[in-house]
């Protein structure tokens, strides 16, 4: 007869149940995923990791306010209902079907000017490549409810969501490819552009037709407060990662924060710098299979100037589903 789960705790780790493997308690710090298997949207999905990632605070770290985190977000499938409703009654807009638009949350300078010319920057890029900027919106977010520390308010961008048009006949990985082209083009002339220091605060969260993250320098229990989004009811989703972040030797700040924009991860990798040249060696590669195929190729190198392993895992597994597919 099984032990109850109290009885083994008493002698270390649990026993072997379930999706649950003692032999696995290295890994998934901090990490969260909870899906339907047929792919159906709802809304439980949502609640769900909102109450699997508040379970997760002591996975996450704080700086000396306690109301200031190191990171926590959210990444879900691109929620079609949603958007479609709140495009319609903020901007005007009506988006396309599902498939052929893409979403994402952007971390612009707090300056209006500067923020102004990050998004020029970016649309201009998204033109180069065939695709049309559809809109911008103001993310709603209440930094007072969410009782966000004065570190993270004092760090905190300027938010807003971009809608991308996909161009005639270009729908899924073809679409992710240019939005993912556009996406570093745009990051690489904004960040080096040394006219405001506000540009480093310029970021794309995600730019997709396919999943949404919300993220910030904040505590696992502060994301959904903070980001208003999310708790509207007519936010379903099929899947949802949830992530709590430690910055162990970083210092932690809004754009680090996870799930990156496919996936989480955790740790830290001692061959980082080999990583890093070993990737910078391989973009010719990515370029030249990207002529084969008629698309721009990545003039902007890959890894970006930023500050962890982390990023850099993020960089790598962008570029993989757009252009390596």
């Amino acid at each position: 007869m099984k032990r109850r789960l109290a009885d083994q705790l008493r002698l270390g780790l649990p026993e072997r149940q379930g999706l649950y493997d003692p032999s696995m308690e290295h890994d998934s710090c901090g990490v969260g995923f909870v899906c339907d298997i047929k792919g159906r949207p709802s809304r439980s999905i949502i609640t769900d990791a909102q109450n699997m990632n508040c379970c997760m605070d002591h996975r996450g770290g704080q700086g000396y306010e306690k109301n200031t985190g190191d990171g926590a977000g959210i990444l879900t499938g691109l929620p079609h209902s949603f958007l479609a409703a709140v495009a319609q009654e903020e901007l005007g807009l009506t988006l396309p079907e599902p498939g052929a638009y893409g979403a994402g949350l952007v971390f612009l300078p707090r300056e209006a000017q500067a923020a102004q010319k990050a998004r020029e920057t970016l649309e201009a890029c998204l033109r180069a490549g065939g695709q049309t900027p559809l809109g911008w919106r103001t993310v709603p977010t209440d930094a007072d409810t969410a009782d966000l520390g004065k570190a993270a308010r004092a760090a905190m961008p300027h938010i807003e969501m971009l809608f991308v048009g996909a161009s005639d006949g270009v729908r899924g990985d073809a679409f992710e490819r240019a939005l993912y082209l556009a996406r570093k083009h745009a990051t690489h002339q904004v960040r080096q552009d040394r006219s405001h220091e506000d540009n480093r605060l310029f970021y794309v969260c995600t730019l997709s037709s396919k999943v949404i993250v919300y993220k910030g320098m904040l505590t696992p229990a502060q994301v959904f407060p903070f980001y208003l989004d999310l708790q509207d009811e007519r936010y379903t989703s099929h899947l949802a990662m949830v992530h709590s972040r430690f910055s162990t030797n970083t210092f932690p700040s809004w754009d680090p924060a996870q799930p990156n924009r496919f996936m989480s991860h955790n740790g830290e990798i001692n061959t980082r710098r080999g990583n890093i040249n070993w990737m910078n060696a391989r973009e010719g590669t990515t370029s030249a299979s990207a002529r084969q195929r008629g698309d721009r190729p990545v003039a902007a190198a890959v890894e970006e100037d930023r500050e962890t392993d982390d990023d850099d895992n993020d960089n790598d597994t962008g570029l993989s589903p757009p252009l390596l597919l």
